[in-house]
């Protein structure tokens, strides 16, 4: 799946999203997000699955 209006860095890199994006901002790009609470942090969402990116917290979202 392409990634939605990301850009790359300088370093031919994708940006990273913030930890601190709010799960509400994040469901218009990404379906998984549908079912969590709008007020919770990625950077929560990482913390409680024990990972380390946006892609790895939306697949933890669709084995739920």
């Amino acid at each position: 799946m392409p990634l939605p209006k990301h850009t790359r860095t300088n370093r031919g890199t994708f940006r990273r999203e913030r930890a601190d994006s709010l799960a509400k901002n994040l469901r218009s790009e990404y379906p998984e997000f549908k079912n969590v609470n709008g007020n919770t942090k990625l950077g929560t969402l990482k913390e409680q699955f024990g990972v380390t990116s946006l892609r790895a917290v939306r697949e933890e979202l669709r084995k739920q």
